[in-house]
């Protein structure tokens, strides 16, 4: 059966008994993982128990598809129901579950980690038409749900956040769950024995504000908005950002796009591609990022980045102004940039 997103955490907390599969996926893997692995202690609490818990390597399964039936038939020598965790899970997997779940009578529940699955998958349909296993999307947070995250967790530890702090974190987080969850972790430990979290509090923790102008920069150019980035070259001269970082930045921007562009010639969507970024684009920027991937050719972004090698080499080895270099550039990008919608 299909689970409605909304429904994902309730049916997660409370598994239903006559089901004896899940799958979870979605463009989320940080949320995948998490709620593969709330959803197996729900059976076995300590998901180090080697004699009730067994993992499986969606490679390894497709090598030998008996092994699923054999681990799941499995009876723990200690006692007790076991949990059977299917990592990496792709459609060449679809024949494998279409068969188990067909003919299994097994007391193990088997959780699978899949990606970000089409609709038309053959995976999600092998799940969503079973009547006794579940498709459980993992979608990416929304500003609503990392609020209630960010709020739950920090309330756990009997601290508060004010408002505009809690504003501030949320524009911060979010790319992905693993990466959020993490990032909580680190503002808990620094609030340890206060009972408050402050705006000051998010930024020291949290924020690199001058990087994310840097970013805001970058976009501006890459999106070939030119008032834009006018505006932010301007607030980072007033903040004492050098040319040199802003330089560093936006080779590293231009060089993600480069390698985006390059899977996105592999017949993957300019969404998927962003989505799947490393380290993650912030949820503020996809829209620009995606527009970006669209809009540049590889072998444009390629003149970009020997634009701004040449231009940080300038800076380092001439008289030329940093500050004007720099902009030059990153109005030159800007320019091309118009040229190509």
């Amino acid at each position: 059966m299909l689970i409605k997103a909304a429904e994902s955490e309730r049916i997660i907390a409370r598994f239903p008994a006559d089901l004896g599969a899940a799958l979870l996926f979605g463009p989320d893997q940080g949320l995948v993982r998490e709620r593969a692995e709330r959803l197996a202690k729900t059976i076995v609490p300590d998901l180090r128990d080697p004699f009730r818990i067994a993992e499986i390597d969606g490679a390894r399964l497709l090598e030998d598809p008996a092994l699923l039936e054999a681990e799941a038939s499995a009876i723990s020598m200690t006692g007790g129901r076991r949990v059977v965790r299917i990592r990496a899970a792709g459609n060449a997997l679809a024949p494998v579950f279409d068969s188990f779940l067909a003919g299994s009578a097994s007391d193990a529940l088997v959780v699978v980690e899949g990606g970000d699955l089409a609709r038309n998958s053959s995976l999600r349909a092998t799940f969503e038409e079973a009547s006794n296993a579940a498709a459980i999307p993992c979608y990416l947070d929304s500003t609503e749900t990392i609020a209630d995250l960010l709020r739950a967790s920090l309330k756990a530890e009997s601290i508060v956040i004010a408002l505009d702090a809690l504003d501030e974190a949320v524009s911060l987080l979010g790319a992905d769950r693993g990466t959020t969850r993490r990032e909580v972790e680190k503002l808990i430990l620094y609030a340890h024995g206060r009972a408050r979290v402050t705006l000051e509090d998010i930024r020291a923790i949290l924020g690199d504000d001058a990087e994310a102008r840097i970013e805001a920069a970058c976009d501006a150019a890459g999106d070939g908005d030119a008032r834009r980035l006018d505006l932010a070259l301007e607030r980072l001269s007033s903040a004492g950002v050098t040319p040199i970082a802003i330089l560093r930045v936006a080779l590293g921007h231009f060089q993600r796009l480069a390698l985006a562009k390059a899977q996105m010639e592999k017949g993957e969507s300019a969404e998927a591609v962003a989505r799947r970024a490393r380290p993650p684009v912030h949820f503020s920027r996809l829209g620009s990022f995606r527009a970006q991937l669209r809009s540049w050719s590889n072998e444009k972004l390629g003149e970009v980045l020997d634009l701004l090698l040449e231009t940080e080499a300038l800076c380092k080895t001439t008289a030329v102004p940093d500050e004007a270099a720099c902009g030059r550039s990153l109005f030159t990008v800007a320019a091309w940039a118009r040229l190509r919608h």
